[in-house]
Formats: C-alpha cells, sequence, structure tokens
C-alpha cells in the first residue's frame, strides 16, 4: 500500500542526500534511504495490527512480517518481496560471507536510531565543510543510553574544526578522564588535545 498506492520508495540518488536520513522530510517527499521508509513502514503496519519488525541486513534494511525470516518486504523497492535467495546474495556482496539466522533477528529501536546517526554521519563526513551536521549527530549520539566513549573524542574534533575551542578542550578532558583507567598513554594524548585547543585560543 505505502509503495504502490502512496509511493513511498528510494532511488540511488537518494543516498547522496542528506533529506533521506531525516524522517520528517521522508515522510515529505515519501523517499528516502531504506532504513527511514522501513521505519514509516514499521510503524503504519503496527497500528494496523501487523506483527512487524526492521531488519538490518547489511548494506539494506528491510522489514520482516511473522516470525524472522518468514517474509521480508523492501520499502525502498516499494514494497517488493526479497526472498530468502535475495536477501542471501545481499549479505554475501556486502559481508563475503553467508545469511545467518542472527542476520533476520528483529532490530531493535536503540540499533535502529544508531543506524539512522550511522548514516548521517558518513553523508557529513563526505562533505567537510558540513562540519554542523556531523557535530549534530554526535551530539544526539551521546543523548543515547550507551555510547562509545570515542564519540567524545569525535565531538571535540567538530568543534575545533568550527572554531569552539573551550568546549573542545573540555570535551577532550571528559573523554581523557573516561579512558585513564583504560590508558593512561591514550588519556595523556587526549589531553595533549585539550592543550592544542586551548593555544589556539590565543
Amino acid at each position: 500500500m505505502l509503495g504502490a498506492r502512496e509511493g513511498f520508495h528510494g532511488e540511488p540518488g537518494d543516498y547522496a542526500r542528506l533529506e533521506s536520513s531525516l524522517l520528517h522530510e521522508v515522510l515529505r517527499r515519501r523517499r528516502g534511504l531504506p532504513i527511514l521508509l522501513s521505519v514509516v513502514w514499521i510503524e503504519v503496519a503496527r497500528r494496523a495490527g501487523a506483527p512487524v519488525h526492521g531488519v538490518a541486513l547489511p548494506g539494506h534494511f528491510v522489514v520482516g512480517l511473522g516470525e524472522p525470516g518468514d517474509v521480508l518486504v523492501d520499502p525502498f523497492g516499494a514494497g517488493s518481496l526479497l526472498d530468502r535467495t535475495e536477501a542471501a546474495d545481499l549479505v554475501e556482496r556486502t559481508t563475503g560471507g553467508p545469511l545467518t539466522p542472527d542476520r533476520l533477528s528483529p532490530a531493535g529501536p536503540l540499533e535502529i536510531v544508531r543506524r539512522v546517526l550511522g548514516n548521517i554521519t558518513a553523508w557529513a563526513t563526505s562533505r567537510p565543510e558540513r562540519t554542523d551536521v556531523a557535530l549534530w549527530a554526535a551530539e544526539l549520539g551521546l543523548l543515547l543510553p550507551s555510547h562509545p566513549a570515542e564519540l567524545r573524542r569525535e565531538r571535540a574534533r567538530l568543534l575545533v574544526r568550527r572554531g569552539d575551542y573551550l568546549e573542545a578542550a573540555a570535551e577532550f578532558e571528559r573523554y581523557a578522564e573516561v579512558v585513564e583507567a583504560v590508558s593512561g598513554e591514550l588519556a595523556e594524548s587526549v589531553r595533549a588535545e585539550a592543550r592544542g585547543a586551548r593555544a589556539r585560543l590565543n
């Protein structure tokens, strides 16, 4: 219904657009990346009482119907069905390995959010002038219940690139405190980055 009747789908060019990773833009344009289109499908289907879940195949997010592995729907392909052979081919092309049962297990909300933020970060990383978007994605990532500590260092480096040296130094210091128990050498290298950021204030 969402594909054939409402026109929700994806095209190769959507991978180059930031709007394809923003839910409100996907709803407006009815186009986007596989994971955001899948989110729309999942929420609509659940409200209709359908047993659906997200499936985070490597490189291509799809929607599962029923028990894990029963039926796979590709919202990027306007709702086309993805059979086991096609799913296995996709996994093999992306990872070089086979399609294992764990690949078909339902993706939780936190995993979906992390993957969306990863897509936004990847988009911004390939565009050095868009540090604003990269910083936004990093700050959203830090709000998640669990996040890699390294994300603080990434945020600090983005702040340096944007000229916010004082906040960058403070973030470097916070990260150094986190990693000190694991590696004093790493903590000292991070503190050196903090000193470097402060030095640029002069």
